[in-house]
């Protein structure tokens, strides 16, 4: 119970700073309300704040749950006691802030025409470094950094580094639809709790406390909160034994291969019980403009050929 109750205020804690964070920067956005300005898949202005406020408010909840349960032992909390608390904690939130930044400097300074690991590989082969690019390589090398920080065997670090790079990655390929990318992160975090993974209570409140925004399509997570809350919720799993990271790592490594050839869209959208709930909560789609009756054309008049007259 000790434990539920810290992981109960980690998360309040997360909900109420990415509240207050995404009303203080709505009302002053840095840069100028257009710098944050996306436009959605019905073409209507949404604001990519959501982000930046997710990943405040779940950072702040990792150090505050730290400070609070410092002698918990719990092994899967930021809690956890002494000093391996703290290192969990740091390895969480240089994972997720590393993520954040990294995202958030490919949402602002992208352009979107290289998509995937196959569009941004491809312009490195033309000498072309997209924000992708330095995207891909800079939450990698924080994935290495997270996982060094939080300790262990070499082969620890390793899988801990895939887990924190390949979460932010794969939970990104999921923003594309309104509240998609939170509830797949809900459902991944709360397998996570059950296994005993306390820690995913600070992302989980923050990403839940806006998802009213974005199922209502004036906010949306971008690559700053998609990258950042996957990195913690894969930071989170560090403490999973080391058969379940394996498992969990290429399960993320094969969907993130599928991406590449499957469009996740489609799929969710011809699959009943995935369909139902990518919709729920949301508008109904867009549907297709019926075709405008044409007007009526007036008759065809066909006029004989003359015959030449014979001679007289």
């Amino acid at each position: 119970m000790r434990r539920a109750g810290y992981a109960v205020a980690a998360g309040a804690c997360a909900a109420g700073a990415a509240r207050l964070a995404y009303s203080a920067m709505s009302r002053r956005p840095p840069g100028g309300a257009k710098t944050w300005s996306r436009t959605n898949h019905r073409g209507e202005p949404v604001t990519l704040l959501e982000g930046p406020a997710v990943a405040a408010g779940a950072l702040a909840a990792v150090l505050a749950q730290a400070g609070l349960a410092p002698a918990s032992g719990s092994p899967g909390s930021p809690g956890a006691s002494g000093s391996a608390g703290w290192r969990r904690a740091a390895a969480m939130v240089l994972g997720g802030a590393g993520a954040a930044a990294f995202g958030a400097y490919d949402d602002l300074a992208g352009s979107g025409d290289r998509r995937g690991f196959r569009g941004h590989l491809g312009a490195l082969r033309q000498g072309e470094v997209t924000t992708g690019a330095v995207k891909l390589g800079g939450i990698g090398v924080t994935g290495i950094v997270s996982a060094a920080v939080a300790g262990g065997s070499p082969v620890d670090v390793i899988l801990n580094a895939g887990l924190v790079a390949g979460g932010a990655n794969l939970l990104n390929l999921f923003d594309l639809r309104p509240g998609r990318a939170i509830k797949v992160a809900a459902v991944s975090g709360t397998l996570l709790g059950a296994a005993g993974q306390d820690s995913v209570a600070a992302p989980l409140g923050a990403a839940l406390a806006l998802l009213p925004e974005d199922l209502g399509e004036r906010a949306m997570l971008g690559d700053a909160g998609a990258n950042a809350l996957g990195a913690m919720l894969g930071a989170s799993a560090a403490g999973l034994s080391r058969p379940a990271r394996i498992a969990l790592l290429a399960g993320i490594a094969g969907l993130t291969a599928a991406s590449e050839k499957v469009s996740f869209t489609k799929v969710i959208a011809r699959t009943p019980a995935l369909n139902w709930l990518d919709m729920l909560g949301r508008r109904p789609a867009p549907q297709p403009s019926a075709p405008q009756p044409s007007a009526p054309q007036p008759p065809l008049v066909t006029i004989p050929a003359q015959r030449p007259e014979p001679a007289g």
